[in-house]
């Protein structure tokens, strides 16, 4: 489906980032995954071939992420589906929260998705087609207790995804958002049992996401099924938000 497109994932070595690129791989793209620099797991290091790079770069860096693209194109020719996966935790009451852990959070989660689209910005309006994919979270939507820069940064992703979908529309450029409920991933490994059972016992189909429940709607929302599909939000919650 998706055979000789080039499609360039951020934070693409764990979780949701590292199925998304499977799957994308799996259905004949081209990947390149970005990731922060830090030791790759196994799984991802059997994965490397000619068509799955790997790229190290802190996506919070606007010149870093520039250069990254540049070399993401010089390799591969091109660019055709941006899936922007990068994104931390900081979590804890505002009361007790630091400056820095707010700014962590906002510079990674919004800023990093920002400074992808930024600097592919002008290779897809030159070829006048591409898809765009940013990760937000249902706590973008509703907010949550503990979670105010999260979710600060990932409602900053909601705003930012609609408005460059309003800019890109006339390029037949498509950028869209996915806000996932609870996935079973890395991130959510240090919450309790206990806070787990309750967390799925509110999911009205009581069970946890996936991964690949994920990257399923990335590939939708990246394929010609969704060409008239801009600026919209899928939720992907197991209709936790309802």
């Amino acid at each position: 489906m998706f055979k000789d497109q080039v499609v360039l994932v951020t934070g693409g070595s764990r979780g949701i980032g590292l199925e998304t690129a499977k799957a994308f791989h799996r259905e004949g793209a081209r990947v390149a995954i970005i990731h922060s620099g830090r030791e790759l797991p196994q799984e991802v290091r059997d994965l490397l071939s000619d068509s799955f790079r790997e790229f190290a770069c802190d996506v919070s860096d606007f010149a870093a992420a520039g250069e990254t693209v540049a070399e993401v194109v010089k390799v591969f020719g091109t660019i055709d589906v941006l899936i922007n996966c990068a994104g931390i935790t900081r979590d804890g009451l505002m009361l007790s929260m630091k400056e820095a852990d707010f700014d962590q959070v906002i510079d990674v989660n919004l800023k990093g998705t920002f400074n992808f689209m930024k600097h592919l910005y002008p290779i897809l309006m030159k070829k006048r087609s591409g898809k765009i994919i940013n990760l937000s979270s249902i706590v973008g939507l509703k907010g949550n207790k503990g979670q105010a820069n999260y979710a600060a940064s990932k409602a900053g992703v909601l705003g930012l995804t609609k408005s460059v979908a309003m800019e890109l529309a006339s390029r037949n450029i498509n950028v869209n958002a996915i806000a996932p409920g609870f996935i079973e991933t890395d991130m959510t490994q240090n919450i309790s049992e206990k806070a787990k059972e309750e967390m799925v016992g509110a999911i009205p189909m009581k069970r946890k996401g996936t991964p690949a429940d994920v990257a399923k709607a990335c590939l939708f929302l990246a394929s010609d099924a969704a060409s008239y599909i801009t600026g919209q939000v899928l939720v992907i919650d197991g209709g936790l938000s309802l």
